[in-house]
């Protein structure tokens, strides 16, 4: 246990990634709450889902008047839930906690993660969620968590800049191509002004070059998990498309992207497109300065195809908690039709279960945000193993050679390929 306790700890400190896996701390030791109640301890930590939350816990504590849930909200930032976890081999980790997918792995490795496989079985989950978001948490046949959410990505604009520039706004039937004509017309009316661009082109895998590379019959990681895809000719097609609108001045310069992120330079009115995942809709929406000027669509195809990505998050029950059987059912009706429509009224996510999507469209109904779930039953996992953390990582400094015209997209990743498949290699 130890020793893979340490594997999961050094995944955890090492990377820094946007909506990644985390676990809140603070002590599962099986004592009852006052008034005799089980008392079960829910690690989150995403400020703005609180309230749903919140709302979820009192649901339950209602229909379970002897059990009492406090939640636990750790920040992401810093790496201060990761840090946490460390302490679940000692017994101090939440009841009930958010798993990521990307790091699902290393913790069914860990032996931190309980097996929900019979619970989920006897619910209606498998018959009420995509079989792509129930399979995202099964490994070796056993699965480790109740799908809480997901989110994929849509393509973002400004009317107020088209306007400006007199160009036609996107479509939900765009292919790569039109989205190279819509940047170039913005571009060629000579009205986008200083510091503003058509669009941006990050070194970012899930919004951007994942969702091309599979479009275009690319792949990161072979089905066994042991090499990677970086050589093959298609998968650097795909990542060679987005280098090269940023070649032809379509997007911010790399400097700028490392300085403020594309997000930022989108809300600032900086960029007139912009791709975006569905958990920036909140920030859009209640940003003063932009929500009345700007809508999304499809994310545009590539060679025919949509190669959205499509990620998220479970809620897993943990090995050692003192209150498993408690845990275990409060995960469960976590994953129920009344939680999942209580979380997807709020706006803040999509609500995983099937019946529960279309409150989050609802709850933001100025913006054509179908264009997250249009096509999410056929958009793709992300690719997952217990060296993930460490594999983007090194992905994002490499390419970034690439994209800032250091090396040839061919040379960096024949270096990348050598590297990578050594990492996975590694025990």
């Amino acid at each position: 246990m130890k020793r893979n306790m340490r594997k999961v700890a050094a995944l955890g400190l090492c990377v820094a990634m946007g909506a990644t896996m985390l676990t809140a701390c603070g002590g599962s030791k099986g004592e009852s709450a006052s008034g005799g109640k089980t008392e079960l301890n829910f690690g989150i930590w995403d400020e703005n889902q609180r309230p749903a939350m919140e709302k979820m816990v009192k649901a339950y504590e209602k229909e379970n008047s002897d059990v009492k849930i406090n939640i636990q909200l750790t920040p992401y930032k810093g790496g201060e839930y990761w840090t946490k976890l460390e302490a679940a081999s000692g017994g101090k980790a939440p009841d009930v906690f958010w798993l990521n997918v990307l790091h699902l792995d290393s913790y069914v490795e860990g032996g931190i993660l309980d097996d929900l496989t019979d619970k989920i079985k006897d619910s209606d989950i498998k018959d009420s969620y995509s079989e792509t978001l129930v399979n995202n948490y099964v490994r070796d046949k056993k699965n480790y968590a109740v799908p809480k959410d997901f989110d994929t990505n849509a393509m973002w604009y400004n009317k107020e800049i088209f306007d400006k520039c007199g160009v036609p706004y996107p479509t939900d039937d765009m292919s790569y191509d039109d989205l190279v004509a819509t940047a170039k017309a913005l571009k060629d009316s000579g009205k986008l002004g200083d510091g503003v661009y058509p669009f941006a082109c990050p070194v970012d895998f899930q919004t951007w070059y994942y969702q091309t590379v599979y479009a275009n019959g690319g792949y990161i990681l072979s089905d066994d998990k042991k090499s990677t895809g970086y050589d093959d000719p298609k998968t650097q097609e795909g990542i060679q498309c987005w280098i090269d609108m940023y070649n032809e001045g379509l997007s911010p310069s790399a400097s700028a992207l490392s300085e403020t992120t594309a997000d930022a330079m989108f809300e600032g009115g900086q960029l007139a497109m912009n791709f975006a995942g569905s958990y920036m809709v909140p920030e859009y929406a209640s940003n003063d300065a932009i929500k009345d000027k700007v809508d999304c669509v499809e994310i545009p195809t590539f060679n025919g195809k949509e190669g959205n990505c499509i990620n998220g998050l479970g809620y897993a029950v943990f090995e050692g908690s003192k209150n498993k059987e408690a845990a275990e059912d409060f995960a469960i009706w976590l994953g129920s039709k009344e939680a999942q429509e209580i979380q997807g009224k709020t706006g803040v996510v999509i609500s995983a279960r099937t019946d529960a999507q279309k409150y989050f469209a609802e709850a933001n109904s100025q913006y054509n945000l179908a264009a997250y779930t249009n096509h999410a039953d056929e958009a793709y996992p992300l690719p997952v193993c217990t060296k993930a953390a460490e594999l983007y990582d090194l992905e994002a400094t490499e390419l970034q050679k690439a994209y800032n015209g250091e090396k040839s997209l061919s040379d960096v990743c024949k270096g990348l390929t050598k590297q990578a498949d050594k990492l996975l290699q590694e025990k």
